[in-house]
């Protein structure tokens, strides 16, 4: 086991972003590669520094103000008489634990969610509120191994659930764009190299173009 995956094992896997980070593993990597402090991480809060100093063998630190404040769990709760069903609070979650489709209002599996808060500044009507589900504890004593272990498999998931979404979609799209070319006058199937290489820029320049709207 490596360094960076000792200490992504000891961080709780919320995926909140709060440490600078995209999600906890790149965190993990930096802190390994020390480019991070031990001590950017609020859910882990006072508890998860001990656990990163010992990993790391660095002295301990209070936690980084400027990345946030240890503090309890929370739950996102949606409102369902304001939500719009738009999918942008789905598109935020970092553990896929809201689901719904568009149009239709969205729920949040309560067991799932890390409070990562991130679907609340993604809805764009403010219908989703947080909820202190650990009264009177934080950081790792409002969450437990398990909660984090679970958490790690689907952001896990997730991740490559996009990426296969991403190659589907751009295997889709190419297709579509040879089945045009295809299509065209036999007089403009040119077969020469310079052709062959002006057609494969289209589609590239197309499929970057369709990559970029999304």
């Amino acid at each position: 086991m490596t360094l960076a995956d000792r200490i992504d094992a000891a961080l709780p896997q919320t995926q909140c972003t709060r440490c600078g980070y995209p999600d906890c593993r790149s965190y993990a990597e930096a802190v390994a590669n020390e480019s991070a402090s031990i001590n950017q991480c609020p859910p882990g809060g006072a508890e998860g520094i001990v656990r990163l100093a010992a990993i790391t063998g660095r002295s301990g630190l209070p936690l980084s103000a400027t990345h946030g404040v240890e503090g309890p769990r929370t739950l996102a709760v949606i409102d369902e008489d304001w939500c719009i069903g738009c999918t942008l609070c789905i598109k935020a979650c970092p553990v896929d634990c809201i689901v719904g489709a568009p149009k239709q209002m969205h729920v949040i599996v309560a067991s799932q969610c890390t409070g990562c808060e991130l679907c609340v500044p993604a809805c764009p009507v403010d219908c989703i509120s947080l909820v202190d589900v650990t009264p009177g504890r934080s950081g790792w004593d409002a969450w437990t191994e398990e909660q984090a272990e679970e958490a790690r498999h689907r952001h896990e998931f997730r991740k490559f659930r996009r990426h296969r979404e991403k190659l589907e979609n751009d295997a889709r799209l190419q297709g579509k764009l040879e089945a045009k070319l295809a299509d065209l006058p036999a007089a403009s199937q040119i077969t020469t190299p310079a052709e062959l290489d002006r057609k494969r820029a289209m589609i590239e320049a197309a499929l970057a173009r369709a990559r970029a709207k999304r």
